[in-house]
């Protein structure tokens, strides 16, 4: 809703079609150093109980959440600055704002603001907001660590979102179409040629030629050859380790299979559910080649040769009648 903002200009971002890159500036920087001076500003001069995100989920809150305090939400969702706490509860949710823009405040918090305020205390199941939004100087983005908020540079408004916007709930339903009809389906919002002509440039010139293509694919068959070689490496181990137990139990099998031999018995079979354990015997003549060097007579010192076979094989079963 605010003046930057357009509808293809948000489809865009929640898709992943393109988003300007992030880069910090004079003005990110300073909300970043002057948003702790403001908590602390609330807690001493108006006894606010105060829980900032890094008080509720730890440092580094932001790799822990991934940005998004809602998670369980669907399609909304969001980062509350703070929280006030009222008989150890929640009360409040906290935005704070810096601006040079005092113009845009005059009738109390901006709409698009409120709003975004609004739905952070929707969800968390509240009914109270507090804006906060400290107005500087030139001089403040120059040096931000030099600011002190004071009832001259900083105001707060405050308001209850049943009493602001009486029926919010329009608002979550006319988002919730929007997402239906733009974001399920992937089909964008229309786009205005001077609004979003900075995106319209970037997309219009990242038209995908043969090369990219198949340089695309190429990326693609890379990532998926190392997921598939790291898989299999996975797997081959994890047969290396059930053949080398398999080798144990058929050398045990076959252990017992020799002791079962008879006079005469050309085989031992152990049949199990699934598979058959064959032992076989055969026999063929040896030449001891030693004594054969000595005397010279073949015959005389020919002796059998006895050589067993393993196998096992899986039982083929019977069909009924």
């Amino acid at each position: 809703m605010d003046r930057w903002n357009t509808e293809f200009k948000t489809w865009c971002a929640i898709t992943k079609t393109y988003e300007e890159p992030f880069i910090a500036n004079k003005y990110t920087i300073a909300g970043k150093v002057i948003e702790p001076k403001i908590i602390d500003y609330l807690r001493k001069v108006y006894f606010m109980d105060i829980k900032t995100p890094e008080d509720i989920y730890g440092k580094d809150y932001f790799k822990k959440t991934w940005g998004d305090f809602f998670p369980n939400e669907p399609i909304f969702g969001g980062m509350w600055d703070a929280l006030s706490f009222e008989a150890n509860k929640p009360h409040a949710v906290i935005e704070i704002k810096t601006t040079k823009r005092v113009e845009d405040w005059k009738d109390g918090s901006p709409e698009y603001y409120a709003l975004q305020a609004a739905l952070y205390a929707n969800l968390k199941g509240l009914n109270n907001v507090i804006m906060v939004c400290a107005f500087l100087e030139e001089k403040d983005y120059e040096n931000p660590e030099a600011f002190v908020p004071s009832a001259n540079n900083t105001i707060i408004d405050v308001f209850k979102v049943s009493e602001r916007f009486p029926h919010f709930q329009r608002h979550i339903d006319r988002a919730t179409e929007w997402w239906n009809n733009h974001v399920l389906t992937g089909l964008s919002p229309i786009f205005d040629e001077k609004k979003d002509e900075n995106i319209l440039k970037e997309l219009r010139k990242n038209t995908i030629s043969a090369d990219t293509d198949i340089k695309t694919l190429i990326n693609e068959g890379e990532i998926l050859k190392d997921e598939i070689d790291s898989l299999m490496a996975t797997v081959e181990e994890k047969i290396k380790e059930k053949e080398k137990r398999l080798d144990i139990i058929k050398k045990q099998i076959r252990e017992y299979c020799m002791k079962q031999f008879r006079d005469g018995d050309e085989k031992v079979a152990i049949r199990g559910q699934r598979y058959e354990w064959v032992l076989s015997k055969s026999v063929s003549t040896d030449i001891d080649k030693t004594a054969l060097k000595k005397d010279g007579l073949l015959e005389k010192y020919s002796k059998p040769k006895i050589s067993y076979r393993f196998t096992q094989s899986l039982i083929e079963k019977e069909e009924s009648a």
